[in-house]
Parts: structure tokens; C-alpha cells; sequence
């Protein structure tokens, strides 16, 4: 890889739903691979209804309790070491979080990502009706027996509030439903998105927040990015000037897949794409600034 390659979605062992590589492993693969920065962004779930199921992070081999934030001292010094010693082979890495959003639960959100020195944190919807629609099992269990239009009426409305809070700099997979819900409800999700988006990219671009092409929908089958072409040129329409690239890496050999073709796709559609530090968003070098300034 010879332009500036970055992956802004990457989960480390912490993530109980990833494989056992550490954030070292992931370092050493991202410099063989000749990406130039890498954003670690932990699992942080916050419902309480789920808290047997999803309150747990990977820390040395032993799960550990999500809620006591301990956990999160030794996160930052694996990254730090990490910077250190592949600091000096060029590559950037930044400290983030994946939070999945759960409405009421904003104030136990924020004590968190306003306690540590993150670079980025990614806002996600994982579950509706505390059912984790990402989830082929639990897939099964949310979307038999619901239309088309009850999935994205609660889908987007849950999301406008996740942007509304000001909680996030990114959000993550936007039409994160179409992963299994293809299965059940079929192609009528493509289009669904209609009438439902728009409120929520205007927000963003209210905001300045970003969105994410998450490219892990290509190794789940589906034949486009999260969030589709489609959706991108709404979010364009509507103003949004913040894209990032991840590919969602749940093991190393995961790490920047498709994120070259993403690239690519932004640059088709004159879109941005930023990095960012301590939370606050860059152009990465090379990018059209007319495009970002809008």
C-alpha cells in the first residue's frame, strides 16, 4: 500500500467477540500490510438488560467486568507500548471505543469517554428490542414476524437520538440491518432507508460529525459497504463531510480488508476522508479540500 492507508475499526482482544490477538499483533500486521494508521476501538456496551451477555472486555486472558473502568488503564498502556515501539516503523496508531448506544444510558456513556484521553469514538447501533441484530443467532429472534417499516422506523429513530446526545464523533455501520435482515425481510432494505436517513444526516451535518465506511459487509456477503452507495450520496446531499474507512477486524488477518475499495469510492463520489486525534477530526493528506470545506 502506497497512499495513506488507514483502518478506523479495529477490535483487539479486549473485544470479548474477537479472537485472542493483542494490540501488538494487530501493530506488527499493520506495518507488514504497509497501512499507515490504525484506530483500536474496543466494544463498550452500556444496556443494562444485556449486562450477563455483552459487560465484559478481555483483559490478560480473564474476562473483566465492563463497568469497572480499570480495564481501561491497561488498554491505554498496551496502545502507548504500541506507539512506542511501532511508532518508529512510521505507523500511527489512536486510541478509540466502539459504543453501542442504548437509550437512557448517555450519562454512564459519557463518564467514560470523558475519563480517558480518546482519539475517536465510533457510535454504533447493535441491538433493537435488546436483541443484538449484528448477531446471526440473535438475528433470528428480532426480525421474524416484523416489516420492513417497523425495523427502520425504530432503527432511525434510535439513531437520531444517538446523534442528537453529541456523545459521538462517527457513526459506525449506518445501516447495520441489512447485515441479516436481508435474510428475512429481502431487498425491500435497500430502499428503506428513505424518508427515515434524512433527519439524521442533517443532524450530523449539523454537528460536523462523521461517517463510517464500515467495508465488513463484503466478508458478510452483502455486495456493498455500510453504509450503500445510495445512502453515501444522501449523506452528501444532506451535507455530511466526515467519512472514515474500517473494516470492523475481529483478527488481524481481518485488518484493513476492502478499505483500498472504500477509499476508492470516496474519492469517486468527491468525498473526504479524515483522521482523528484527541477527538477532533484531520484531512488526510492528498484529500480535495474544496470537497471538505463543502
Amino acid at each position: 500500500m502506497n497512499a495513506y492507508y488507514m483502518d478506523y475499526h479495529v477490535h483487539p482482544n479486549y473485544s470479548i467477540d474477537a479472537e485472542n490477538y493483542s494490540i501488538m499483533d494487530y501493530s506488527r500486521r499493520a506495518v507488514s500490510m504497509g497501512l499507515k494508521e490504525i484506530c483500536f476501538t474496543t466494544h463498550l456496551e452500556v444496556d443494562p438488560v444485556r449486562r450477563h451477555r455483552d459487560w465484559f472486555v478481555r483483559v490478560k486472558g480473564e474476562l473483566h467486568p465492563m463497568e469497572d473502568t480499570r480495564w481501561l488503564d491497561h488498554y491505554f498502556r498496551e496502545i502507548d507500548e504500541a506507539r512506542r515501539q511501532m511508532g518508529r516503523q512510521g505507523l500511527i496508531i489512536k486510541a478509540g471505543l466502539e459504543v453501542g448506544y442504548e437509550r437512557g444510558c448517555e450519562e454512564a456513556i459519557a463518564r467514560v469517554i470523558t475519563s480517558f484521553p480518546f482519539d475517536f469514538i465510533l457510535g454504533s447501533i447493535h441491538c433493537l428490542e435488546h436483541q443484538a441484530i449484528s448477531s446471526r443467532e440473535e438475528s433470528r429472534l428480532y426480525f421474524p414476524n416484523r416489516t420492513v417499516e417497523e425495523v427502520c422506523q425504530e432503527y432511525f429513530q434510535i439513531m437520531l437520538e444517538a446523534v442528537q446526545t453529541g456523545l459521538f464523533d462517527c457513526i459506525a455501520h449506518l445501516d447495520l440491518y441489512r447485515r441479516h435482515g436481508d435474510r428475512f425481510l429481502g431487498t425491500a432494505l435497500k430502499n428503506a432507508h428513505r424518508g427515515r436517513v434524512e433527519p439524521v444526516f442533517t443532524e450530523m451535518a449539523r454537528r460536523n460529525m462523521g461517517l463510517e465506511i464500515n467495508t465488513s459487509s463484503l466478508r458478510q456477503g452483502l455486495p456493498e459497504f455500510h453504509p450503500a452507495r445510495n445512502i453515501l450520496l444522501t449523506a452528501r446531499e444532506l451535507g455530511v463531510r466526515i467519512f472514515t474507512v474500517g473494516s470492523d477486524a475481529h483478527r488481524p488477518d481481518q485488518l484493513g480488508a476492502y478499505i483500498d475499495q472504500a477509499m476508492a469510492l470516496l474519492k469517486d463520489l468527491d468525498l473526504p476522508v479524515y483522521t482523528f486525534s484527541a477527538r477532533k477530526p484531520s484531512l488526510v493528506r492528498g484529500q480535495n479540500r474544496m470537497s471538505a470545506a463543502g
